[in-house]
């Protein structure tokens, strides 16, 4: 074992430890010689061939330079495109961004031509869809509440042959003119009579005023201030189903409604109103 030390070197050759000498005396563990550094040794140890190094590890400059590290990148090769990117023009020419926008005229339908002239009318009491072509030709269209205009001309639509029978009824009057004028003047007559004599045979009370009038729609009608208004073509009718239409009326001075009860009280004063209705039914629209 060597080791060093500041003055020389001390060489420890280790012994075997129950060895003996010539003289057979035991030899100790081991045998220390000092040497000098600059002595030669006189065990035949050469000296090193080369000088050792310091204890201070200088290591040498490798021989490929290394690379800083701040890293330098070197300018590529091939230009890279700037970062404002230019969009070259397209091929196909793109369409102008102004829209050319057709004309609004728009075709009528020819229901709706057929229909006109045509006017709405609201009225909250009324429980559906109601058609009548006045004296002038004009269609109206009751609309009943929560209805719009647009379901009122879909069901005008939908009776255009009944308005187109309407109107030609007006072209071509079923009267002359002076047949007309002398058939209201027999009603104005006699109709008002024969009323009140179908109200005290019955027992009705409250009729105050009757008026008669070239209605379009109804045979009759009664207020609740007495008031009954007449059509004067019921002297057109026969005598039963012109009185069934009177009594009819008188009947709504007790019973302002067509409840059950209603019809009760007309099956009493008529007893054969159903076929009354039935003719009016099938002949009404004759005599309009």
């Amino acid at each position: 074992m060597e080791g060093l030390s500041g003055c020389g070197t001390r060489l420890f050759i280790a012994a075997q430890p129950r060895d003996r000498s010539c003289d057979d005396r035991p030899v100790g563990r081991a045998l220390q010689i000092t040497l000098p550094f600059d002595t030669p040794t006189s065990l035949g140890i050469a000296p090193p061939s080369a000088t050792i190094a310091p204890t201070s590890l200088g290591i040498a400059p490798p021989r490929v330079p290394v690379a800083p590290t701040s890293l330098g990148i070197a300018p590529p090769s091939v230009p890279v495109a700037p970062t404002s990117l230019g969009i070259a023009p397209p091929s196909v020419p793109v369409a102008p961004t102004s829209l050319e926008i057709a004309p609004t005229s728009i075709t009528i339908a020819p229901t709706t031509v057929a229909l006109a002239p045509l006017y709405f009318v609201r009225h909250r009491r009324a429980r559906r869809y109601l058609l009548r072509v006045d004296p002038d030709g004009r269609l109206r269209v009751t609309i009943p509440r929560g209805g719009s205009k647009r379901d009122a001309a879909a069901f005008a639509a939908r009776n255009l042959a009944w308005v187109r029978d309407q109107r030609a009824r007006l072209s071509a009057p079923a009267f002359a003119p002076e047949e007309r004028a002398r058939l209201r003047a027999q009603a104005s007559e006699e109709l008002p009579i024969r009323l009140r004599e179908l109200a005290d045979e019955h027992g009705v009370t409250g009729l105050a005023r009757v008026t008669i009038r070239n209605q379009r729609t109804r045979w009759g009608s009664c207020g609740r201030d007495g008031h009954i208004t007449l059509n004067w073509r019921l002297v057109l009718m026969p005598p039963a189903v012109r009185d069934y239409v009177l009594v009819h009326e008188l009947m709504h001075l007790r019973r302002m409604d067509h409840s059950g009860k209603y019809w009760q009280l007309v099956a009493k004063a008529c007893p054969t109103y159903a076929e009354s209705r039935a003719w009016l039914r099938a002949n009404g629209r004759q005599l309009r």
